[in-house]
């Protein structure tokens, strides 16, 4: 590979490639090598932004972990409008995208990673669920406080509910992501006795 090869944005292209690799590939096939050879440039490119690629992954994960902030926000917004299950089930849609769903599997198989990450976000959890578990919880208790769900409604559980089995949804990605029915089906029996009629 030439090392002559300039690149506008350096960080942005490997964390774009990245991304593609991870799409494509999967967890395992994450290098760093994949990375500079599908954004076309040397491997000394990525480690001249970078300490190492740990130091990369964390830098990765946590760019597009802060690209689910938009979503969590139209999350937020929706409250009082449609339904409490309907906006539930489109945000889940959105929040648990191919990126998100093979960022999670990355973080959960790289101890280093993993380590990092507690560094830079400490108490933040595992990047990404962390993000989808913050703007499930903080809609519900917003609906909750409209009188939309039930006064007595645990946040907390159904939460956890509802990001653990949106994601177990979306993580067997054989043949492709569930559609809406199925995640719509998830959230209304996870909401059936605290949802207002």
């Amino acid at each position: 590979m030439p090392t002559g090869v300039h690149l506008r944005d350096a960080r942005q292209q490997l964390f774009d490639a990245a991304e593609r690799v991870l799409l494509r590939d999967g967890a395992g096939g994450l290098t760093s090598r994949a990375v500079t050879d599908e954004a076309g440039c040397a491997k000394g490119v990525l480690h001249r932004h970078f300490a190492d690629f740990d130091a990369f992954l964390v830098e990765l994960v946590l760019d597009r972990a802060a690209g689910l902030d938009a979503r969590a926000r139209t999350l937020g917004e929706s409250a009082g409008t449609g339904t409490v299950a309907g906006n539930l089930t489109d945000a889940l849609t959105g929040l648990f995208g191919p990126v998100p769903v093979a960022i999670i599997p990355l973080i959960t198989f790289r101890d280093e990673l993993r380590a990092r990450l507690r560094e830079a976000t400490p108490g933040g959890g595992i990047a990404v669920l962390a993000q989808i578990t913050a703007a499930v919880s903080g809609y519900l208790t917003q609906e909750r406080a409209l009188g939309r769900v039930s006064a007595g409604a645990d946040i907390d559980s159904l939460t956890l509910s509802l990001v653990g089995g949106g994601h177990l949804l979306f993580a067997d990605r054989d043949p492709g992501p569930p559609d809406a029915a199925a995640v719509g089906k998830l959230v209304t029996t996870v909401l059936a006795d605290v949802v207002r009629r």
